[in-house]
């Protein structure tokens, strides 16, 4: 019944609410005089008491009809009926203020003109009545509005974070929203609790967990664009926690230039998602590393290349040579580098070629002079390259090891290889050949005497190429669903500025054969940042049919891991002079084991033997293991069980 109700003055035209408004103030028009009457002969029947004193005659009650149709007429021209009744605040008493002055003046005229003989305090008090009746009755039909909401299930409570011009700018334009309704302003600041701003109360933020456990608060919208990204991340992070939904107000400027509309709330940025603090990496001994020398990047228009010799160019380098097998992605980093480096004196030079070419690579090491590589290029995407293993060992094994042989023989100063944390007891293929890259920058760096190799870990880059966030982000906005393999995946995430600036960090400290890892916090899991982006993307996650986006657990992919690690052996971890930044004394393999190893991969290239790629790694990657039903079992049992 109370949803029907609802319905129907859902329905109403507009003006047929706005014929109702004006019967109701023709009703309030004549209760306010009569009210006046009371008030002046203090009595409720002020016509018994006229007679009865004679002090006035009884034409004078011929004012309470007059000025009904009257008063109802100068409501009219004054726009009471266009008021917004959700939207009640100064600029909406004003129709009401002016109503009630020209109702008394009305009243004033037409008593003199028409000899009526009105006592002359009756038009000031009904005018008074009039204001305050106005303004109780559309108070009151709001309350009963949301009276029929909540009986008829259809409001979600919000609570605001933040009672300052954002949060009141968005509270006004919630309750123009029929599914939701403003409850309460949380605050950080103690003065304001317990104060009520624009018709809500102020709380204390530590409530809010309470009021989420009771049902009072579904939904909380972050509505303080002043702060500082960190602090924002924090209040995230609290609120995160929370069995409710959460969205982020952008600004003030963007809400106003959207329009009233609470899906205008941004989508969360990539930091905001990674559930711990930024790590700041702006060190001297990145700009001192780099200074004056010949960097080449390989891999340049990738994701972590890209931004690599975008911060390079603030570490003050004589030259940075672009190294790219895709000539549009060549093309895209040297049109964006251009204009930056003139600006700086930096030379940015571009040079195709693949990886794997031996000669090009020696020639454009020895045409540059080259002094540091940073040996970005890689096949990275797990699934494509579990279908395409010969193409993945060819570029990311025999590719690291062409680029870093020519580095030794050239005598360059340093060579930084670019690695993941799927390379540290992989189950898949492309992490297998990462960790083999590895071991032969290890074993090189064995027979160097002037070439210092380094290698850095770290985990899922936000909105790289690849990344699961471009993809969540491409499926919020078809509408869903939001795909997920698993419930339990969980991975480390970093930024693209942390990740390449912890590859310029390796190079500075490297001291041969390191392996540097970020300390990243804890993993997070993927579903939690899928349900994360729905809401702070101004949608909600559908549950039981309810809500907008759904998330679809689908299977771990071939070679997925449920979850990845950093180390082989937390043991050997070192300090370096970053705190968050630590060194890896990793296993290694011998010359004679790693010729041995490249040879039987050499080999495999021409019978794509997948069988026997599996076996070759199975021998010689420590912990290299295949995902058996979403767990994580070693390729060989019986060898584990021996071990």
């Amino acid at each position: 019944m109370q949803k029907l109700l609802l319905e129907y003055v859902n329905n109403m035209s507009r003006r047929a609410k706005a014929g109702v408004l004006l019967g109701l103030d023709a009703l309030l028009i004549g209760g306010s005089f009569y009210g006046a009457y009371c008030l002046r002969f203090e009595t409720y029947r002020p016509a018994t008491k006229m007679v009865v004193v004679n002090e006035q005659p009884l034409t004078s009650l011929w004012i309470i009809p007059i000025m009904m149709l009257v008063g109802t007429m100068l409501a009219n021209r004054l726009g009471m009926h266009r008021m917004k009744l959700r939207a009640m605040a100064l600029r909406s008493v004003r129709p009401i203020t002016y109503s009630a002055m020209a109702l008394g003046l009305a009243a004033m005229l037409s008593s003199y003109f028409l000899d009526l003989h009105v006592p002359r305090s009756v038009p000031l008090l009904a005018a008074g009545l009039f204001f305050i009746a106005a303004i109780l009755a559309r108070r009151a039909i709001v309350l009963v509005l949301e009276l029929l909401k909540v009986e008829a299930g259809g409001h979600v409570p919000v609570a605001i974070y933040g009672a300052g011009s954002a949060g009141v700018q968005l509270a006004a334009a919630l309750r123009n929203a029929s599914e939701v309704d403003p409850v309460v302003f949380l605050d950080d600041n103690p003065s304001m609790w317990g104060l009520v701003v624009a018709g809500l109360p102020v709380h204390n933020p530590n409530q809010i967990d309470k009021m989420v456990e009771k049902g009072l608060v579904k939904r909380v919208f972050l509505a303080i664009p002043s702060i500082t990204r960190q602090r924002q991340t924090d209040i995230l992070t609290k609120l995160g926690e929370l069995d409710c939904e959460l969205r982020i107000l952008p600004s003030f400027v963007d809400l106003a230039s959207q329009g009233n509309d609470e899906r205008t709330l941004r989508t969360v940025t990539p930091d905001e998602l990674l559930g711990r603090k930024m790590v700041h990496l702006d060190v001297p001994d990145v700009a001192r590393a780099y200074a004056g020398r010949n960097i080449m990047v390989t891999g340049a228009g990738g994701s972590i290349g890209s931004e690599l010799c975008r911060q390079l160019l603030g570490c003050g380098p004589a030259k940075i040579i672009l190294f790219e097998q895709s000539e549009f992605a060549l093309y895209e980093i040297e049109r964006d580098l251009a204009p930056l480096a003139a600006t700086t004196g930096i030379a940015v030079v571009a040079r195709l070629g693949s990886v794997t070419n031996g000669a090009r690579v020696a020639k454009v090491l020895k045409t540059e002079a080259v002094d540091i590589i940073l040996h970005a290029a890689a096949y990275k995407h797990v699934p494509l390259v579990e279908d395409n293993q010969s193409e993945g060992v060819c570029n990311n094994v025999f590719g690291t090891q062409t680029v870093a042989e020519a580095a030794a023989v050239a005598g360059i100063e340093r060579f930084i290889l670019v690695s993941t944390d799927k390379a540290v007891r992989p189950t898949n293929i492309m992490g297998a050949t990462k960790r083999i890259a590895e071991l032969v920058v290890q074993d090189l760096q064995t027979r160097s005497d002037q070439t210092k190799f380094a290698m850095v870990r770290f985990g899922n880059v936000l909105f790289s190429s690849g990344s699961v966030l471009p993809l969540f982000q491409r499926q919020i906005q078809a509408g869903g669903p939001v795909t997920v393999t698993d419930a339990n995946v969980t991975r480390y995430f970093m930024t693209i500025p942390e990740a390449a600036r912890l590859v310029l960090l390796a190079g500075a400290y490297a001291s041969g054969g390191d392996v540097f890892v970020l300390d990243m916090g804890k993993p997070v899991k993927i579903l939690d940042i899928a349900r994360r982006m729905i809401t702070m993307s101004g949608r909600r996650v559908k549950q039981n049919g309810v809500g907008d986006i759904e998330i679809k657990i689908t299977e771990l992919r071939p070679g997925e891991k449920l979850y990845e690690e950093l180390l082989i052996d937390d043991a050997n971890l070192r300090k370096t002079p970053h705190e968050k930044i630590l060194r890896a004394e990793e296993s290694k393999l011998s010359q004679i084991e790693v010729a041995s190893l490249l040879r039987e991969l050499r080999d495999l290239q021409e019978t794509s033997d997948r069988v026997a790629l599996r076996r070759v790694l199975e021998r010689w990657v420590e912990g290299y293991h295949q995902e058996n039903g979403g767990k994580q079992v070693p390729a060989n049992p019986q060898k584990d069980e021996i071990a």
